[in-house]
């Protein structure tokens, strides 16, 4: 499975949990947030350039030498191995951070919905 069957795997069901989540809740507001957060999770796992940010973390900040390899030789590499996700420390310790922040402020609001439809 390619990249593009990846994304597009993620892309259905990000739309299979934004209409359970919009009839579950009968928000179109809840079910845009659904979608926008799900959009930054998928935008951020799968659309960055790991080789990029495979690199050390002081090196981020200056460019990547274009020599380094052709882009056809890495498009051709990456067909092969989707996962090309190395767990830096670094890296988790802000993924985790930003996603954990993200999920758990959906989640709140979510459930403060659930609880209001839930009372009437």
């Amino acid at each position: 499975m390619g990249r593009d069957e990846l994304l597009r795997r993620s892309l259905v069901a990000l739309a299979a949990a934004v209409v359970v989540t919009g009839v579950a809740t009968a928000s179109f507001r809840k079910a845009a947030a659904t979608y926008g957060f799900g959009i930054l999770v998928i935008a951020g796992v799968l659309l960055p350039d790991w080789e990029f940010f495979d690199r050390d973390f002081s090196q981020w900040l200056t460019p990547m030498p274009a020599s380094r390899r052709t882009a056809a030789a890495a498009a051709a590499e990456r067909e092969h191995d989707v996962w090309k996700f190395k767990p830096y420390p670094l890296r988790m310790a802000m993924l985790t951070m930003i996603y954990g922040f993200g999920l758990y402020k959906w989640w709140i609001m979510l459930w403060q919905c659930l609880l209001s439809h839930s009372s009437l």
